[in-house]
């Protein structure tokens, strides 16, 4: 295993773009968390001597600011941190539940697979963003509930992938050599089936980190993610629409760290795919 992860890590460092992606990605993270100390300004301040002020033409307000005066840069960095709360929550949530549920399925086998085959079939074609409006509308909209309404609805192509792989991992000697032993379902899934496929795991995990920071801002666009005063790249860009003409500045930075951060996780997803010989189908 130690040899497997060597070479994988070679061949990711040999890949400039997967290289170039995780060092983009690593400087935005450190400047979502350590840039708003370098900043005179807080996030919810109201400056009312610089309303929609574009960027540069105030010392202390490096990206400009809003229609309320609020200071971009710093409300900018701070959606950053949310939306890469709410992709990496939400890809724990999807990653737990998709793959017990799919080594599970698989390993047991039988009419217990094909019932739960059969359920992931019928909530793929219902419209899972009703499910999630549903959620924050009854329950309310914090979050994290959020993290857990977009993690529950993005389970369902993981748990597909796991089942896959624990069905070609179940034929191995190794497993029988567990079952002869006297080992439980519980312990071979845990201990032999869920290592054995967790290179596709690791590889879908990151690419679903993107698709759910999208899905967020997508809510958030919508008025159904994260509520004034706090702040994610979805509102922010939701905010920037309808000042596009009179003021672009406001649209234009967030989207652009919403565009950077989601290219440099497709790169790096593709990278580690390729790193790990992950094939797709």
């Amino acid at each position: 295993m130690d040899g497997l992860a060597d070479e994988a890590a070679r061949r990711l460092r040999s890949n400039p773009a997967a290289v170039a992606a995780v060092a983009v990605l690593c400087a935005i993270v450190v400047l979502s968390w350590l840039g708003p100390w370098f900043s005179p300004n807080n996030s919810q301040t109201l400056d009312w001597l610089h309303i929609a002020v574009r960027p540069g033409m105030q010392s202390s307000h490096w990206f400009g600011t809003d229609r309320l005066g609020r200071d971009l840069f710093t409300r900018t960095l701070a959606g950053t941190r949310v939306s890469i709360a709410i992709g990496l929550a939400a890809s724990v949530i999807s990653l737990l539940v998709g793959v017990s549920y799919g080594a599970i399925a698989s390993y047991i086998g039988g009419r217990t697979d094909h019932l739960m085959m059969r359920l992931i079939e019928i909530l793929s074609g219902l419209p899972l963003i009703f499910f999630v409006i549903f959620l924050t509308v009854i329950f309310g909209r914090s979050e994290y509930l959020l993290f857990f309404a977009i993690g529950a609805v993005g389970w369902l192509t993981m748990a597909r992938i796991v089942r896959g792989q624990t069905l070609s991992v179940r034929q191995r000697e190794f497993i029988e050599a567990a079952i002869a032993s006297g080992a439980g379902t519980g312990r071979i899934i845990a201990r032999h089936v869920v290592p054995n496929v967790i290179g596709p795991v690791i590889v879908y995990a990151t690419l679903t980190v993107p698709q759910i920071i999208l899905f967020e801002s997508f809510l958030s666009f919508l008025g159904l993610g994260i509520q004034e005063p706090g702040a994610s790249l979805g509102t922010l860009i939701a905010e920037g629409a309808g000042e596009m003409e009179a003021a672009p500045w406001i649209l234009l930075v967030p989207g652009s760290f919403l565009a950077v951060l989601l290219l440099c996780l497709n790169i790096f997803g593709d990278g580690l795919r390729d790193a790990l010989d992950v094939k797709d189908g």
